[in-house]
């Protein structure tokens, strides 16, 4: 039997051409791989619309049942036309490729939130929940099952909407009553019918909806372990604990999803109307820094939790304050370690010592395609920055087209995307929100100071990368913010408070930036174009030269940045 190894590669086109509508469509930007296909940005060379262009070779589609899979997913999806769920546009084939054009969902999946974010409060979740569970309404009212809902098929758009993907496994009931036999879903998420393989129906993705909603509370799925086999046995006893911060009503529904029972679950319309739902508050929209800080909510928007909120933002101009203490009670243990640049410094060394140490055979420059992963692309680096700590201290812009100034006295002030919005952060880390309008007198200079520091790099400097337009739901926003820097001889180096690390090479202008998080590299180099890549894959497939050797000097910095653990506005230069 050939393996996918054993495959002629056929290279795919830069023009990919619907003979027969005449569309034709330009190659663009790699999203990411699957099993089968690998998805690109695609521009429509008339009317200049960007998809995404889903492209399977067929030389994988050579068995019957492989072609019946891949035409009933693409019957099924084409069939479909619901806010929440992936857009289908069209399909079209050559003689080596099966295309399928599809709604592009920039902010990618819920996947890529959960390994940023890990828990997130109870508000998000109820956010993301809903509309999850209105597209799978849909679905079910026309006699679909997904069987395959989990964070990575769960899109979300330029706007934090859901829509629901990946149809590969769905099927369709054809009779009241009917029982499906087929073995199928994503290990964590599978329900225990499946396994016992008694027949299955709707209820599967209500089980699979509970596992989504129990891991975006508490951080890890309910019965994952090490093992398949464990897993699957923990599944088919219901083996799982819900931690005692959850409120009743959350830990309720879970409850009730999560039966082993099919027959007890809820339905959709009935989980939407659980007093989770119905009690919580949901916000009308989210902003694009929650993909990877907890945002902020008032405390009238969390009765029911027994959370502590984060802090409320409001127009009066009133400071809000959020201590280190609050910012643990309000998301549990899970959030806070994510905002703690010394829970992932550790991490992210001990991931740079294993490649660059133990597997010096890891430069490999023919082969750096494999391990590139744009779903690990950073949200949030900084794009100019202004060193005057001769006098004040540096300023910066995050590529959202927020500023900030880390100041002399470990003070830190952010001014956000909308332009109105002050976060003031005391030597202690204790956050206070003001407005652009309103602010204590104590603050005057800073503020001025920061409207400076703006002004110049708007005025002076090159931006390194695309801004985003400020969005409703951005009044609750927390960025992270400057921790540390340094300057070395060879390049200024930026560690923000959730553990991402940039360094700014100065003789030739490129940029690497680490995330811990995700364990990838993202590379920037002197012609502003970005290509990120997990560790874990540069290991196995190897890298080019110019980015192994940055490689070894972040992890030089790390060393610098470890052995001094301090939260001082400067670390003393010692390289």
């Amino acid at each position: 039997m050939s393996s996918k190894k054993d495959l002629p590669t056929v290279e795919i086109p830069e023009i990919l051409i619907d003979k027969t509508t005449g569309k034709r469509y330009n190659r663009g930007r790699f999203l990411g791989k699957g099993g089968f296909a690998k998805c690109f940005e695609i521009t429509d060379m008339d009317t200049k619309a960007i998809w995404a262009g889903k492209i399977v070779p067929k030389a994988l589609l050579v068995k019957p049942h492989q072609k019946d899979k891949m035409a009933q997913e693409i019957s099924l999806h084409r069939s479909l036309d619901h806010a929440n769920v992936v857009s289908f546009q069209s399909f079209f084939d050559d003689k080596h490729f099966v295309y399928i054009v599809l709604e592009l969902c920039k902010r990618r999946s819920l996947m890529e939130l959960y390994k940023r974010r890990k828990a997130i409060t109870e508000p998000e979740t109820r956010y993301y929940m809903k509309q999850i569970l209105t597209g799978v309404c849909y679905l079910h009212d026309k006699k679909i099952i997904h069987r395959d809902i989990k964070l990575g098929n769960l899109f979300l758009n330029n706007e934090m909407e859901v829509k629901i993907g990946d149809f590969g496994l769905a099927t369709k009931v054809d009779f009241d009553g009917e029982r499906k036999k087929t073995l199928c879903g994503t290990p964590n998420y599978i329900a225990p019918e499946v396994l016992g393989k008694k027949g299955h129906s709707f209820e599967v993705d209500i089980w699979s909806l509970g596992c989504v909603m129990y891991t975006l509370l508490v951080g890890v799925p309910p019965f994952e372990t090490s093992s398949l086999k464990e897993t699957y046995s923990r599944i088919k006893k219901n083996e799982y604990r819900i931690p005692s911060h959850l409120s009743t009503p959350a830990k309720t529904l879970i409850k009730r999803m999560l039966c082993n029972d099919p027959v007890a679950r809820p339905s959709v319309n009935e989980t939407l109307q659980s007093e989770f739902f119905t009690t919580g508050y949901i916000p009308p929209k989210l902003p694009t820094t929650c993909l990877t800080m907890a945002p902020r909510f008032a405390p009238e928007m969390l009765q029911g939790s027994d959370r502590k909120p984060l802090g409320d933002i409001s127009g009066t101009g009133n400071a809000q304050q959020l201590t280190a203490a609050q910012k643990k009670d309000a998301v549990g243990s899970e959030i806070c370690n994510n905002e703690s640049p010394d829970f992932h410094m550790g991490d992210l060394y001990d991931q740079l010592t294993k490649l660059v140490d133990s597997n010096p055979s890891y430069i490999k420059p023919m082969n750096m395609d494999e391990a590139e992963d744009p779903a690990a692309n950073p949200v949030l680096w900084i794009s100019k920055w202004v060193d005057y700590t001769d006098k004040y201290g540096l300023g910066y812009q995050l590529c959202d087209n927020s500023n900030g100034v880390l100041f002399n006295d470990s003070t830190r002030i952010l001014l956000y995307a909308n332009g109105d919005q002050i976060e003031y952060i005391d030597k202690d880390t204790t956050e206070t929100y003001h407005t652009i309008r309103s602010y204590p007198e104590s603050l005057v200079k800073k503020v001025t100071l920061l409207k400076y520091f703006r002004n110049y790099m708007s005025e002076h400097l090159l931006k390194a990368g695309a801004a985003m337009a400020p969005k409703e739901g951005d009044q609750f926003s927390r960025l992270p913010y400057l921790r540390t820097w340094f300057r070395t001889r060879s390049a200024i180096v930026l560690h923000l408070s959730n553990g991402t690390l940039q360094i700014n090479f100065f003789s030739d202008h490129t940029k690497i930036i680490l995330c811990p998080l995700m364990g990838a590299v993202t590379f920037i180099d002197g012609e502003r174009r970005f290509r990120t890549y997990r560790l874990s894959l540069i290991e196995k497939y190897g890298c080019c030269r110019e980015l192994a050797h940055r490689l070894r000097y972040a992890r030089t910095m790390l060393e610098k940045l470890r052995a001094s653990r301090s939260s001082t506005a400067r670390v003393k230069d010692t390289v």
